[in-house]
């Protein structure tokens, strides 16, 4: 029986006394519970380079391992209840909607086929990630990811060096240009959730994402045009001929993209008494609804595309299989990391606490920034939100106007240094998984973020003495 059945056996025999488990005291746990977490970022970006066959066809074992080496000593230490609440409160409240929004967007965006044979010249990539940037505040960092990197790897098809292309597009669409609206990425759609105002960020961060966005767009052509230049960079045949005029096919899918969007933003602004209590998580109405129609519009998606739609966008299930099992161990060890980082100054992280508060005690936005952004790099970025939300207090109205540079600072450093890692946002690495299905050669795990250390950090210090003192 495979590890993940055990797992969800695990969690049902412990069903009955998990109403009365307690949430986990992050103060009373040693540093050690984060070794599961740790060992699965190393085995995530070492792994692929020392064993590659292996990895590729066991990674989802190597997630499921490292979530037993937190969860069985958690049982044996804490209890069964406290270990079975945890993990359903990982699964109910975080990683199912978390995959089925994920699987929604994956679905309808590899409905849409852009027909044509377009030819990737820097001008048109450079139009492309920014027509992204724009389209990922109002469909998701994964939506617009989604529709844009199949024909964007498709239009360069004929070019030997693609892998910086597909870089930035991880900078520009998947993460950056996700800040503006609550649409656009999952910690910005948590603060809406928590009261913030629907149009805050667009008013409050446009400047910062117009200058990152704009800033990377202008480095982006350079680099570019410097590769196109050349001499044979262009392969002597063009493995996408040209055929049909520019179009799309699946349009179908338009609509139901809409759905999507209007169903997650129903959930936020959809108010309900109506919730359920499943072994210790609590399961609105709203948020019901919206994963309920999410597996709906994903199913109408695949039933009514043509297959020949599905075909020509060479459409498969690889990718997003990869992201949800290496994201359920991700989320599985994340609990005790984030427990501890909750625990405030109390705990064993109170250090990173401290460090976001002047000698005054007023928060200090350039803190709160980089250190939101540097565990959003590589925690997941919802909760490291979250978590520094509550560490400013907690209170909408106030950190939309006293404490607004504050709230900003947060804002920004988790939507934009997601793109620090290929884990700091769920599009990266799906991303990275369709670039590699079609042939090219992205940058290890390290590799990368020397790209990301080397372009988006200094980009981020001038931000910082700019919007964040």
């Amino acid at each position: 029986m495979k590890i993940s059945r055990w797992l969800a056996l695990a969690g049902l025999a412990a069903l009955p006394g998990m109403a009365t488990a307690a949430d986990i005291d992050g103060s009373a746990l040693s540093v050690l519970w984060g070794v599961p977490f740790a060992g699965l970022l190393l085995s995530i970006a070492l792994m692929p380079l020392l064993v590659p066959s292996f990895w590729h066809h066991h990674f989802g074992k190597v997630a499921a391992a490292w979530g037993l080496a937190f969860l069985a000593p958690f049982a044996v230490m804490f209890g069964a209840p406290a270990a079975g609440i945890s993990l359903v409160h990982a699964l109910v409240a975080e990683y199912i909607p978390f995959v089925i929004l994920l699987t929604a967007l994956y679905t309808v965006s590899g409905g849409i086929y852009i027909r044509g044979n377009l030819h990737g010249s820097p001008g048109l990539n450079t139009a492309i990630l920014a027509i992204g940037a724009v389209l990922a505040s109002f469909m998701g960092t994964t939506g617009a990811s989604m529709l844009l990197i199949r024909p964007l790897i498709r239009a360069n098809d004929n070019r030997k060096h693609v892998a910086h292309v597909v870089v930035f597009f991880i900078f520009i669409v998947s993460n950056a240009g996700g800040s503006l609206t609550p649409l656009g990425d999952p910690p910005l759609f948590l603060g809406f959730l928590k009261g913030v105002d629907f149009f805050w960020t667009v008013s409050h961060i446009f400047p910062e994402t117009l200058f990152l966005v704009g800033a990377l767009l202008a480095i982006f052509y350079a680099l570019d045009s410097w590769y196109y230049h050349r001499r044979e960079e262009t392969l002597p045949v063009d493995p996408t001929p040209d055929s049909r005029a520019i179009g799309f096919d699946g349009k179908l899918n338009f609509v139901l993209l809409g759905v999507v969007v209007a169903l997650v933003l129903a959930s936020g602004f959809w108010k309900s008494s109506v919730s359920w209590t499943i072994a210790g998580a609590e399961v609105g109405l709203p948020g019901l609804m919206r994963d309920v129609g999410l597996i709906v519009v994903a199913l109408v998606s695949f039933k009514l595309t043509p297959a020949q739609v599905h075909a020509d966008n060479q459409f498969g299930w690889g990718p997003m299989q990869e992201v949800a099992k290496l994201f359920a161990g991700i989320f599985l060890t994340i609990i005790p990391v984030i427990a501890m980082l909750k625990a405030g100054t109390s705990g064993p992280f109170g250090a990173v606490v401290s460090a976001v508060t002047r000698p005054d005690g007023s928060p200090d936005p350039a803190m709160y920034f980089w250190a939101t952004g540097a565990l959003s790099s590589f925690l997941d970025n919802a909760p490291t939100y979250l978590v520094f939300f509550n560490t400013a207090g907690g209170d909408p109205a106030v950190l939309m106007t006293t404490l607004a540079p504050t709230l900003a600072a947060i804002s920004a450093g988790a939507v934009f240094m997601g793109a620090n890692t290929y884990i700091g946002n769920a599009p990266n690495m799906m991303v990275k998984a369709i670039a590699e299905d079609r042939g090219v050669k992205m940058p290890s795990f390290f590799g990368y973020m020397l790209w990301s250390g080397g372009i988006l950090v200094p980009l981020f210090v001038v931000m910082t003495f700019i919007w964040f003192r």
